[in-house]
């Protein structure tokens, strides 16, 4: 049952349903498909909150360039690229690149993690 805190900025698109993904680093006990996952903000304080419930659909690895994605090998461009970066809650890919660029660096080797 892992559980995962998500950001002020992003709470609301993990609730309304805009958000269907998280992109993080790769974990010691990894989270598997159709494990049971809870969608927090603010954990560890006293506004943690649950924002939702939901199963694992999938686990993908991922590496963020400046270029763009690679998911489980396959490189996305384009449309996919922009469609990857909305179901991670970001208006564009250029928004998500800058996100990660600024939050992790580049290049970034982590995991998608579905719902």
């Amino acid at each position: 049952m892992p559980a995962y805190n998500f950001q002020k900025q992003f709470a609301a698109a993990v609730e309304s349903g805009k958000k269907r993904q998280t992109i993080r680093n790769s974990r010691f006990r990894p989270t598997m498909s159709g494990d049971k996952l809870y969608l927090y903000t603010g954990m560890r304080t006293k506004k943690c909150r649950l924002l939702l419930e939901a199963e694992c659909k999938s686990v993908q690895q991922v590496m963020i360039t400046r270029n763009g994605a690679c998911l489980n090998g396959r490189y996305l461009y384009g449309e996919a690229l922009r469609l990857f970066a909305e179901a991670d809650g970001f208006a564009s890919w250029p928004a998500m690149r800058d996100w990660f660029k600024k939050t992790h660096g580049l290049p970034f080797h982590g995991e998608v993690i579905s719902w």
